[in-house]
């Protein structure tokens, strides 16, 4: 069985303050790419685990898709699987690449072994895994609050017809190190309901908390947001903690794939 896990930006993010259990309460908007990698899982006499494409970080035993695996095989005694990821999304990026293929890999087992796991128990299973992984599985625009696994589906029909370009420079921000960095005792206003937003308006009113101090670090990131207004886009923005930046555009820019150095990695989604 193959599926094709997809990335997702953030439109704006704000980090309300620490909590007791040691994460971050955060609001955000979650937004569905068509951008992907390629997951696919079958039956087979022993475990078995190999990766294509773009090289993954770590240890394997802090891969998701493995430890999703795992957390399943426990859960309901499953038979060896082999399991071929082919990444595409970029990692450290603010993607949710490596979210995205944890939660594919609890929704492919599901069905391969037509477990019938509940779907609450399934975004047990994806926070279990990381705060954004529960995203991927309802995998539609949502407000989120909590950690992230608190889900509120929208509909932003400002982005009906849009396209979205998005350019990654390879620098890989940690997580870790980015909330690290934020002053959280500043007052901020209140999230905005981008739902009833003009997207002209998008620029003023919604905010990444995490770009001053990522783009006070790597100024060559603040610079792709400012190349993407500079071709014309209604809304650019950093997604998550970085490095990627996107553009909301009318229609994609004439050459634009001339406009950024070469070894940046430059993604489009309709």
């Amino acid at each position: 069985m193959i599926v094709f896990p997809n990335a997702k930006i953030n439109l704006g993010l704000q980090v309300n303050g620490k909590r007791p259990d040691g994460y971050h309460s955060i609001t955000t908007v979650f937004y569905p790419l068509q951008v992907a990698d390629m997951l696919e899982a079958v039956r087979a006499e022993r475990f078995h685990f190999a990766s294509s494409g773009l090289a993954i970080d770590g240890s394997s035993e802090n891969n998701l898709c493995i430890r999703a695996w795992k957390k399943m095989e426990e859960s309901f005694q499953l038979p060896p699987v082999s399991i071929h990821l082919h990444k595409i999304i970029p990692m450290g990026a603010g993607l949710g690449g490596g979210s995205s293929d944890g939660a594919f890999m609890l929704s492919l087992l599901n069905r391969l072994f037509n477990l019938n796991c509940p779907p609450e128990q399934l975004s047990r299973f994806a926070l279990e895994l990381g705060s954004d992984c529960p995203f991927f599985l309802l995998n539609q625009p949502a407000r989120a609050t909590g950690r992230g696994e608190e889900l509120f589906p929208l509909e932003l029909p400002q982005l009906n017809g849009k396209m979205l370009l998005l350019a990654n420079p390879g620098i890989h921000i940690s997580t870790a190190w980015a909330f690290g960095q934020l002053e959280l005792s500043k007052a901020k206003p209140p999230f905005p309901a981008i739902e009833a937003l003009p997207l002209e308006q998008w620029k003023d009113q919604l905010k990444n908390d995490f770009e001053e101090v990522v783009f006070r670090a790597y100024p060559e990131i603040e610079a792709i947001r400012t190349q993407f207004y500079a071709m014309g886009a209604r809304f650019a923005a950093m997604t998550g903690t970085g490095s990627t930046v996107y553009g909301i555009f009318d229609a994609l820019p004439v050459n634009w794939k001339q406009q950024f150095p070469a070894h940046y990695t430059l993604l489009e989604s309709k």
